[in-house]
């Protein structure tokens, strides 16, 4: 049986560069640019920017301030001013997207100032929570305080509902969303109860340790 003779080899350094260019090809191909983290601000007037201008809500500042930083994220604002936490539970599967990282939960002020039993608020906030987490998705939880009118009776059954919650389901807490900006006319709107630019500046300069941590964290998770 007579044997087909072979083609002359190619120079052994055409076939290096051959196979060369055939592993970068393979490289390239499996390695396209990572998708940024994404970050959603899930709450009420608070989080959607109530009397400020374009690109001052926290979300946009919050955006902001992590891409100066160098991290590779988009904030996306979830806000609705008015909102309460049943409201934010009703409309949570088509105002939180399925692919985000990390979801900041800002809710209750409105429950608060409504009078609404704090063990309902409670009960929705969970019930948040649980929704997300079953998604997969990292909670950071922003806490609220009553407002001193309403008594310490209400007080005492509002304020530790965020720390329960923090704790039960092991969420990054935020103890008071406007720590530092309640008490300063100078960084409150002319209601006395809205951050203004400079006010959502200070909350997003205040918070950005925790929000870092935070995306640390997810990194890791998906590593």
């Amino acid at each position: 049986m007579a044997f087909k003779s072979f083609p002359p080899f190619l120079p052994f350094t055409k076939i290096s560069f051959l196979f060369a260019v055939l592993a970068l090809l393979f490289v390239s191909a499996g390695s396209a640019p990572a998708e940024p983290l994404r970050i959603v601000g899930f709450g009420d007037s608070l989080m959607a920017g109530y009397g400020l201008g374009p690109g001052e809500a926290f979300p946009e500042q919050l955006e902001s301030a992590l891409q100066a930083q160098g991290a590779d994220v988009t904030v996306a604002n979830a806000g609705v001013s008015g909102d309460t936490s049943s409201g934010g539970l009703s409309r949570l599967e088509w105002s939180v997207p399925d692919d985000a990282d990390i979801v900041l939960v800002e809710l209750g002020a409105n429950d608060m100032l409504r009078g609404i039993a704090p063990s309902s608020t409670e009960a929705n906030l969970e019930a948040i929570i649980e929704k997300l987490t079953g998604r997969g998705q990292r909670v950071v939880l922003a806490g609220m305080l009553a407002a001193p009118n309403l008594g310490p009776d209400y007080a005492a059954a509002f304020n530790p509902i965020y720390p329960r919650l923090a704790e039960r389901h092991g969420l990054t807490l935020i103890p008071f969303f406007l720590d530092g900006v309640a008490a300063e006319p100078t960084l409150l709107q002319s209601d006395g109860m809205h951050p203004n630019a400079e006010g959502v500046a200070r909350m997003v300069e205040r918070m950005l340790p925790v929000i870092r941590k935070t995306i640390d964290e997810r990194k890791e998770e998906d590593a």
